[in-house]
């Protein structure tokens, strides 16, 4: 019985013995069945479990369950915050070996230094003295140990310059970062819109509760039954 159906009763405008063969009569009547496929998605729904829950690209229903790790601007300020961290870590592990690339080189070059004084004494050595074989064999071997030295120092160079490049391509971290906060900036303004625009004057602790069923309904839960009734007409009885 509807709340309409019982505003007439207490009013005296429906016969107790026809309203209840009516309401018998309606409970007779069979209520439309839910598909498989929409009780499947109803009963998949009540059943999510937050803990197991997994997005998936191939359902649209039911959504993730708020809980954190499906917030989308939580998720996305975690994502900004770990990335700028790991992002300064790693420009510190580049900025260390980018020095010692460095000092590298500048030992390289001091030791070039001391080998081709070795390679010009050892030259007037020969010149001098050429029966003296020990000091060919010091001429050839420092000739030697300075061409290996120049390798060394254009490998260290060129470790230099990809150390660099390596700092430019991770200047693009912080743009992919300033994206997402452009993103979240978007979304947290759409919030703040929806929100002002569902705002009411009233606030929501104060506003009624809405009927569980309103005439024209399809739906049969929660109507009130003829036990309801007659427990009411008692409670007005003992008044």
């Amino acid at each position: 019985m509807t709340q309409e159906e019982l505003d007439a009763l207490m009013n005296g405008d429906i016969d107790m013995d026809v309203g209840f063969e009516e309401a018998e009569e309606a409970a007779d009547v069979s209520v439309p069945e839910t598909s498989s496929e929409e009780a499947s998605d109803d009963d998949h729904y009540n059943q999510i479990d937050p803990d197991k829950y997994r997005v998936s690209a191939m359902h649209s229903w039911p959504p993730p369950p708020p809980t954190d790790d499906n917030k989308m601007v939580h998720q996305l300020d975690d994502v900004t915050k770990e990335s700028e961290q790991k992002a300064s870590e790693i420009f510190d592990l580049i900025e260390g070996i980018s020095n010692d690339l460095g000092d590298g080189e500048k030992n390289i070059k001091a030791i070039q230094s001391v080998v081709k004084s070795n390679v010009e004494l050892f030259s007037t050595l020969s010149e001098k003295f050429p029966h003296i074989e020990a000091f060919k064999t010091q001429l050839a071997e420092n000739k030697k140990i300075s061409d290996e030295l120049k390798d060394v120092l254009e490998m260290l160079q060129n470790g230099g310059d990809t150390i660099m490049n390596i700092m430019d391509i991770m200047q693009y971290q912080d743009i992919h970062r300033q994206k997402i906060e452009r993103v979240i900036n978007v979304m947290r303004a759409l919030s703040t819109y929806m929100n002002h625009l569902f705002a009411g004057k009233i606030d929501d602790a104060k506003r009624v509760t809405s009927a569980v069923h309103i005439h024209g309904d399809t739906t049969t839960e929660d109507v009130v039954s003829s036990d309801d009734i007659e427990a009411l007409l008692a409670s007005f009885g003992k008044k």
